[in-house]
């Protein structure tokens, strides 16, 4: 059994009042499914950068013409901590079709309490964003979740990210959830948003510093899914 594993079985016994972990750097590797079928791979990294920190995501496609599906992209916010809150500071999000690319960059000015992005950019968000104080991209919301879920819980986030910005309203289920991950059963905290046409629900253990499992859902399908295979400590 990897190491991981090891780790993973035995925090899923740990009970779910148990304090937030601290942030530290870490890989995971994910499998990426939709509708149940593999489409490819994940890594999710947080990483220390520049006396800031970074946290990645990377899909790759493996079967056929998976690019087209937009399962080949790359996302990568650097951020620094004030207090107990992540701060994102610039932002890139590159994605990869078979005939096309995409790049979008984005910058957090905090002096002036504004974002902006460029590149492939929609023309309805290419105008500056008003930030607030607390305002996170779509990768560290998935940070701040590991750190704040609590059994019956409701997490506040307000999401800034490619030029848009969204308030964000997660549901900590009241009891612990059988998660399945490469054929292992863990006791998971189930942390779910519902928006519009859209549904997020990501797994947490206590103990392991990134999701054991992300799903995304769009008009009742899903979208992608993420299922953890292996996480152990960046180098």
């Amino acid at each position: 059994m990897p190491p991981a594993f090891a780790h993973l079985r035995c925090c899923c016994a740990l009970a779910a009042s148990a304090p937030a972990l601290a942030l530290e750097s870490f890989v995971a590797d994910y499998q990426v499914f939709n509708a149940g079928k593999a489409l490819g791979e994940a890594t999710m990294q947080v990483v220390p950068d520049a006396g800031r920190w970074r946290i990645d995501l990377n899909m790759r496609g493996t079967r056929g013409l998976m690019g087209l599906a937009g399962v080949n992209a790359q996302q990568s916010t650097v951020f620094d901590t004030v207090g107990d809150a992540y701060r994102p500071l610039s932002q890139s999000t590159v994605r990869k079709a078979l005939f096309v690319g995409k790049q979008i960059t984005g910058s957090y000015d905090w002096g002036n309490h504004s974002a902006r992005w460029t590149g492939d950019v929609k023309k309805n968000r290419q105008a500056p964003v008003p930030l607030r104080d607390g305002d996170m991209s779509g990768l560290l919301i998935n940070l701040a979740i590991i750190r704040d879920a609590q059994p019956g819980r409701t997490l506040d986030y307000r999401f800034v990210d490619n030029g848009r910005a969204r308030d964000h309203r997660y549901a900590v289920a009241n009891d612990l959830e059988s998660v399945s991950v490469d054929g292992m059963s863990f006791n998971a905290m189930r942390v779910a948003r519902v928006q519009g046409n859209e549904e997020t629900v990501v797994w947490v253990v206590d103990g392991v510093p990134t999701p054991v499992r992300i799903l995304q859902r769009e008009n009742g399908e899903d979208t992608f899914d993420l299922r953890l295979v292996d996480y152990r400590g960046a180098q």
